[in-house]
């Protein structure tokens, strides 16, 4: 594999990249290429980089304000996000944004409680409350399917308003969890193993039940009450198919990786359907994830391993309808941790190894720019072997690197565009420790080199 930038290479890249200048019309020529897709998905090389927040935060008021989307949805989970939601449309008891926020307790909170996430969400209330009768306000949701726990209490509190017997049901199928004291891990370890039965036998009942119950629970109450059994249904289903990602998550990382990556593209084509009925016109929404689940599997190694992405069932389900947007960096700092559940640090993220894909963009000296791949182009021709590219998630280990950090990949297969951003700086937690607060010493501490 060649490991170096060759010239002609690099002066391609530099010819088809517009640079970002931080002007209104930077992504003009994003729109353009976004053109009538009701499907766009912003990725992310971190989980913690501030410039892909607020990148992607411009972006979506534009797609907002400019071209009728009505919903972000996010790598979060869906109780979480609809808290977040009913606060961005003037309804729940929340005082503040930050106050919205609240429900995002789960490891890593940084990802959702940080400071650019203040601003958009203070923006999309600020933009609903102003629409004029009849308009839709924007929504903001989550895809991911961590909050097991959560999801079956927000089961129980709908059944109990609207169907009390079938909230009666619902505790005697859910309470096969009870001896787990709300650990989602623990649950998986003892039922994949086989120390413990498995629950998916009341969880997937449980779901039916509700399917099977729509007609009844929508009757009344228009849109308010299509909202709310929909709300609950997807913690149902949420709740059936995390049982089944926690069983699976000890047996192999690709059959888990794969579940919840259908989940979360499944959550997507509900919402996308829900609030085509609700706005009686086709919905148009914004997706944020990392790169790795919003890019199309099929162009890069881990297609081999049997894995696939948001990215890739997006596309086989709405074809042109979706674009699928990258978002990378050569070097700077992030917010991540170090292990799992461990604290929020500010690290330094080294520069990209050579022969990267972030090397080559490094190499052009445009510290900021879009790189459109449109098939046919010149540099999406230049682009066409696979490099290596970086993936932060919410861990970075810089010390174990290319193991843990680089996957090749074929990017004008991956995107249909690319945002760089050369230098980039941590995410701001509201919850700022002390790790966070002091930062990394410099690689070079103490001698100075």
């Amino acid at each position: 594999m060649n490991t170096t930038c060759p010239s002609p290479l690099v002066d391609s890249v530099a010819r088809a990249a517009q640079p970002l200048r931080g002007a209104a019309d930077d992504y003009d020529r994003l729109l353009e290429l976004i053109g009538d897709a009701s499907c766009v998905l912003l990725g992310e090389a971190t989980h913690g980089s501030h410039e892909f927040y607020r990148e992607r935060a411009n972006i979506t008021r534009r797609l907002i304000t400019e071209k009728g989307f009505v919903a972000v949805a996010v790598e979060a989970d869906w109780p979480d996000a609809w808290r977040v939601n009913r606060y961005v449309r003037g309804e729940g008891s929340d005082a503040g944004s930050e106050q919205a926020l609240g429900g995002f307790k789960r490891f890593p909170t940084w990802m959702w409680r940080n400071t650019e996430m203040i601003a958009l969400i203070d923006w999309l209330r600020r933009h609903n409350l102003a629409l004029p009768p009849g308009r839709h306000p924007a929504g903001f949701y989550g895809l991911d399917l961590y909050s097991m726990f959560t999801s079956i209490d927000e089961v129980l509190r709908y059944l109990d308003q609207v169907d009390a017997r079938a909230a009666q049901r619902a505790r005697h199928r859910y309470a096969c969890f009870d001896h787990y004291d709300a650990d989602s891990q623990h649950y998986g370890y003892a039922t994949g193993i086989a120390l413990s039965a498995s629950c998916e036998d009341a969880v997937v009942t449980q779901l039916q039940d509700m399917l099977d119950h729509a007609a009844l629970y929508v009757a009344g109450d228009g849109q308010q009450a299509a909202d709310a059994y929909f709300h609950a249904r997807q913690n149902a289903r949420l709740v059936a198919n995390a049982e089944k990602y926690y069983r699976t998550m000890f047996r192999g990382r690709i059959a888990s990786w794969n579940l919840r990556d259908s989940h979360m593209a499944d959550t997507l084509d509900a919402l996308m359907t829900h609030l085509g009925q609700a706005t009686g016109a086709p919905a148009k929404v914004v997706v944020w994830e990392h790169n790795s689940h919003i890019g199309d599997a099929r162009a890069t190694e881990v297609s081999g391993r049997g894995e696939w992405s948001v990215g890739q069932l997006a596309r086989e389900r709405y074809g042109q309808r979706c674009r699928l947007i990258g978002l990378t960096t050569h070097h700077g700092s992030v917010t991540a941790a170090t292990d799992w559940d461990g604290v929020a640090e500010r690290k330094h993220v080294r520069p990209a190894l050579p022969g990267s894909v972030e090397a080559l963009f490094h190499d052009t000296g445009i510290g900021r720019f879009l790189l459109p791949l449109t098939p046919s182009s010149e540099v999406a021709r230049a682009l066409s072997q696979p490099r290596l590219e970086r993936a932060i998630g919410v861990i970075y280990r810089p010390h174990t690197e290319r193991h843990s950090h680089y996957f090749y990949a074929r990017l004008p297969r991956q995107f249909d565009a690319v945002l760089h951003f050369d230098a980039t700086c941590a995410l701001r937690p509201l919850e700022r420790g002390m790790h966070w607060e002091a930062g990394e010493a410099p690689e070079t501490f103490p001698v100075g080199l």
